[in-house]
């Protein structure tokens, strides 16, 4: 009996401190990040039979086991994983907002000072001091365009670069996880896995949330495979898949994340997936989205900018000798289209590569890019990247028709450079580069076209009240002096006329003009609109000739500086007529607005998911994590313990003595 006694003394000291070192443990550990609270779970041993019932032998340690919620764990790692995504993006969006700048720093103001250096000219034609400063004034506004644009550039580079980096810690944190689900499962077949392994595992799995969204999946064997968003595997058992950096199939300056194969291939994942959380999601979200966006509103403000202006230009007369057409102020994309110059971008395998993109309505032109792709029987589906709307064509032609129904005129045409197999894709970026590539191209201040190519006036002898208000250029200055001098005639009191370009004598030269002229609309001449004010008379005429002096003439001034209140960006085709659009500074005005609510909504999103992520872990620590009052609480219980079980072995000493003694005969 006293054999049993010591026995169960021995085993009740052994218990309780396992049980005082596991208490003495979390202490030590309270701080620790990741840590969760151990415990001894004893366990009552079996007792030893006698004729009258069982003798208890004591107690032993059934296990150590960890405090651990899977759910709280989950709804840490997604809640990080969320959190990670929304300021990644936030500090992304930060960063874009600094390409467009505001106040007098900003492309709103450098063409405000553009368009008024051009109302200066108005006033003074012929002063080379104005000249010069609507020269400046356009290499400053071209300048800001190219800025804003090349910061665009410098962002998409440190994109790709800061993704390179998040996929090697995503490889370096699959790597570690299969090498601890290695251990983990050996542990287990052997009897428990180790706590702080368990821990270990855990944090690295919220770790890597921070990059990726992830799900995860506990086999019976311990081990734990981990899964990326739209179910890829990443980790399973003691293995773990590599992700790389490849450049996107369609746009090399992107970047998207692949799979290597266990067969050397790469299989490129969906971004789409990917970006649904963690700091690479937000990557992929606003290199494929935000830095798009923001790419194309700064393109389409330069595209239509520079193609209004020298078309314009175009439509006056220079201080040359001798005078001719404006040549362009800006970069010609439009010249560059036509040549060559803007082609769609193919994708890897494709049976066609060459496809040309060719501009033909700036005023037209979205803020977007479009992927194409070869239908079987040779139908184009054109789909917009922003909303997936499609959009269909027989040959490319200035027509496509919606999927919905109706007409849609993109403001471009397409120049296939072969038949396309059924499966070929190209990205079109009709507006994406010209921010970056804009430029002022016009150096010598006498090419300023101020002038317009011909100016008009009523003959003495009219008896109506007709009189000019205004003669607009509609075509280039080349062809409208081509048919000068020409003779405005009315034939009757009803506003019946005849046009015709006259030679030296005056008399007809070609096939004669005719229509009606009503008060409400202007008069459509070859290469000009006339505007009268009063009612003519039979026999009325105007004289139209070349501008005599253009260093005195500020038609053509007038009109550019009239760009400043014209709809030349964003306007929408009808059959009647394109309308809508905005004006420069008010396309700029616009795309400040939209880039500020996206940092505004990012802020708002960053603040919500950091503070659910802080309560998530939170609740987890409150379930799992160390109390040290608690603990304190149990360091004196167990102490007590293992005081009572250490008297329990004095008596059984005393009980071991006294059977000696009355054994031995002393």
């Amino acid at each position: 009996m006293a054999f049993s006694l010591l026995s169960v003394g021995a085993r009740a000291m052994s218990a309780n401190y396992a049980a005082l070192q596991t208490t003495s443990n979390n202490v030590a550990n309270a701080n620790v990040e990741g840590y969760s609270r151990q415990q001894v779970n004893l366990r009552t041993t079996a007792g030893q039979p006698l004729g009258s019932g069982f003798v208890g032998s004591g107690v032993k340690v059934g296990s150590i086991t960890r405090a651990h919620d899977a759910f709280l764990t989950r709804e840490v790692t997604t809640a990080r994983s969320q959190a990670s995504f929304d300021g990644t993006r936030l500090g992304l969006l930060s960063q874009l907002e600094s390409a467009f700048a505001t106040g007098d720093a900003g492309v709103g103001a450098a063409a405000s000072d553009f368009f008024t250096a051009l109302s200066d000219l108005a006033s003074a034609p012929g002063d080379t001091a104005a000249r010069r400063s609507v020269l400046s004034r356009a290499g400053e506004l071209a300048q800001r365009f190219s800025s804003a644009g090349q910061t665009l550039e410098t962002l998409q580079s440190g994109v790709v670069a800061e993704l390179r980096t998040s996929v090697d810690s995503v490889n370096g944190l699959t790597g570690s996880l299969a090498q601890l689900n290695d251990e983990i499962v050996r542990q287990q077949a052997l009897g428990q896995p180790s706590s702080e392994l368990l821990d270990q595992r855990d944090q690295l799995v919220q770790q890597l949330s921070g990059f990726m969204q992830v799900t995860t999946l506990a086999s019976d064997d311990g081990a734990l495979s981990v899964f990326a968003a739209g179910g890829q595997s990443l980790v399973l058992g003691g293995k773990a898949q590599k992700l790389e950096v490849v450049a996107d199939k369609l746009d090399g300056s992107r970047a998207t994340v692949a799979l290597r194969e266990a067969n050397g291939s790469v299989r490129r994942l969906d971004s789409g997936l990917l970006e649904s959380g963690g700091s690479v999601g937000a990557l992929l979200h606003f290199q494929n989205d935000d830095l798009v966006a923001a790419r194309n509103s700064l393109g389409q403000m330069a595209l239509a900018l520079a193609t209004r202006t020298n078309e314009q230009q175009a439509r006056g007369l220079d201080l040359g000798n001798p005078s001719g057409a404006g040549a362009p102020i800006f970069t010609d994309f439009v010249a560059q289209s036509l040549a060559g110059g803007l082609k769609a971008l193919p994708a890897q395998g494709n049976t066609l590569t060459n496809v040309g993109i060719h501009i033909t309505d700036a005023s037209l032109l979205e803020a977007e890019e479009y992927t194409l792709e070869a239908q079987p029987g040779g139908t184009l589906l054109m789909t917009r990247g922003s909303d997936g709307e499609q959009f269909s064509s027989a040959d490319g032609g200035a027509t496509f028709k919606r999927a919905s129904g109706g007409d849609f005129h993109p403001g471009f045409t397409l120049q296939l450079g072969g038949t396309p197999a059924a499966g070929d894709r190209f990205l079109l970026q009709p507006v994406g580069q010209a921010a970056a590539r804009i430029e002022r191209v016009l150096n010598e201040p006498k090419g300023v076209a101020a002038a317009a190519p011909a100016t008009v006036t009523a003959a003495g002898t009219n008896k109506g009240t007709a009189a000019v208000s205004a003669l607009t250029v509609t075509g280039d200055a080349a062809s409208v002096q081509a048919r000068m001098p020409g003779k405005l005639t009315f034939t009757d009191d009803a506003g019946a006329y005849t046009w015709s370009q006259i030679d030296a004598n005056g008399d007809p030269v070609g096939t004669a003009l005719t229509g009606t002229w009503t008060g409400s609309q202007p008069l459509s001449l070859p290469g000009l609109e006339l505007k009268l004010t009063g009612q003519p008379k039979s026999g009325d005429t105007f004289g139209f000739q070349s501008t005599p002096y253009p260093g005195t003439n500020s038609g053509n001034a007038k009109a550019l500086a009239a760009l400043a209140s014209e709809a030349l960006v964003g306007r929408s085709w009808s059959a009647s007529g394109n309308g809508g659009g905005s004006t420069l500074i008010n396309a700029y005005a616009d795309a400040l607005s939209g880039v500020g609510t996206r940092v505004q909504v990012a802020e708002t999103a960053s603040d919500i998911s950091s503070r659910v992520a802080t309560d998530a872990l939170t609740r987890r620590d409150v379930q799992s994590g160390v109390d040290l009052d608690e603990e304190g609480a149990r360091l004196l219980a167990f102490q007590k313990s293992y005081q009572a079980a250490a008297k329990v072995l004095q008596v059984a000493q005393s009980v071991f003595d006294t059977l000696l003694d009355a054994t031995s005969g002393r």
